[in-house]
């Protein structure tokens, strides 16, 4: 349990280390050390590890806005489940939040608005939904805020009304240049391919 959370803590703290000293056992020391110099990227490479990536290197950005620090990793894999993992101030919020809800939000129209923008989508085509972008999807979110409130019953919820613009914020700012950047064109073809195929999935539903 201590060597997970560890192991977390390395993934959200870049280039930090971490060691672990077991001497529960007289005469026998057993070290464990914890360190990504990739950070997030790292962490969602390690949660792909037993999938199969549908490109090589995660898509990671960083930016802050109003005080808040917004860090995220994202991957496509071949599955079909979205796996979304969320972090404030390194304690997680398994339950989401406002920083999940902007993240959602804001990937849903980044992306509808680059399929149009290519020809992805035709004018008279209806916009495809959160779900279709994020089918297969594994992403790491991790803010650095002051002045937490957490919601719900055990207290694993995000309630702070302003990291959910800031999160939208930050995605305008640098998701939308990396995928229009030409070295990630075949990344950003993955990404909308997978996607059109689950919304055609969906409509034939």
């Amino acid at each position: 349990i201590i060597g997970k959370r560890l192991r977390e803590l390395a993934y959200l703290n870049r280039g930090t280390t971490f060691r672990l000293t077991d001497e529960r056992e007289w005469g026998k020391r057993r070290e464990k050390e914890y360190k990504f110099d990739g950070g997030l990227s790292d962490f969602v490479k390690f949660l792909n590890a037993d999938k199969t990536a549908l490109y090589e290197e995660p898509v990671f950005f960083g930016g802050k806005k109003d005080g808040i620090g917004v860090e995220v990793a994202l991957q496509h894999n071949d599955g079909y489940a979205e796996s979304i993992f969320s972090y404030v101030n390194n304690i997680p919020t398994t339950e989401g939040g406002t920083h999940e809800t902007g993240f959602k939000s804001a990937l849903t129209k980044i992306m509808n608005d680059y399929c149009r923008k290519h020809g992805i989508l035709k004018d008279k085509d209806a916009s495809l939904t959160g779900e279709d972008f994020r089918e297969g999807l594994t992403a790491v979110i991790s803010l650095k805020m002051h002045a937490i409130q957490f919601e719900g019953q055990t207290k694993t919820r995000l309630g702070n009304t302003e990291a959910k613009p800031a999160v939208e914020f930050v995605m305008n700012e640098l998701l939308t240049p990396i995928l229009e950047d030409l070295k990630n064109a075949d990344i950003a073809a993955k990404m909308t391919d997978k996607a059109m195929k689950a919304a055609k999935v969906r409509e034939t539903a």
